[in-house]
């Protein structure tokens, strides 16, 4: 019989949608399928509490995915040492001044989306962003910018870049 993530969402309090979707699955089936980073993000962070280098590698590379919409250094200097800290590359101290500097950033100008990206919800920020931009390039006669499903399926590709399954702690 295959353990499924049932109970595991259970007693962690999955999102309605999340745990409809991944509580008949394994953890395997739950990765290779799963259309959401945002879920993969919170599943890791629930199963794996000590691993800052390997989820800050993806929320940065989820984060980067709209790169394009920030506008402030601050900004992108937190997306890039995000990533340059979960690759061994920037200290903690780095990657929280990065941090601190992204929010005020984002305090300054709320629609700089790294600060939100980097936070707790990197793909979901990452999402939304990318489908206010889809929303504004619709409405000026342009097409090119993802949809919230696509900006979706595409941070759900990075998280399972990033988060293999052979790094999990799921019991």
């Amino acid at each position: 019989m295959k353990k499924t993530l049932k109970e595991f969402l259970e007693k962690n309090n999955a999102c309605k949608g999340g745990y409809l979707f991944a509580k008949d699955l394994t953890l395997e089936e739950f990765l290779a399928t799963c259309p959401r980073g945002d879920w993969i993000l919170w599943l890791f962070v629930k199963s794996n509490p000590d691993s800052l280098k390997e989820l800050t590698l993806a929320k940065g590379h989820c984060a980067n995915t709209v790169r394009h919409l920030m506008e402030d250094e601050r900004s992108l200097r937190a997306v890039d040492v995000a990533i340059a800290f979960g690759e061994g590359k920037a200290t903690k101290k780095e990657l929280d001044s990065a941090y601190a500097a992204s929010g005020a950033a984002y305090a300054a100008d709320a629609a700089d989306v790294a600060y939100a990206a980097y936070a707790a919800h990197a793909a979901d920020a990452a999402a939304y962003a990318a489908d206010a931009a889809n929303a504004a390039d619709a409405a000026s006669g342009d097409s090119t910018s993802p949809t919230y499903e696509q900006n979706q399926m595409e941070t759900a590709d990075i998280c399972r870049k990033y988060l293999p399954l052979q790094i999990w702690n799921i019991k």
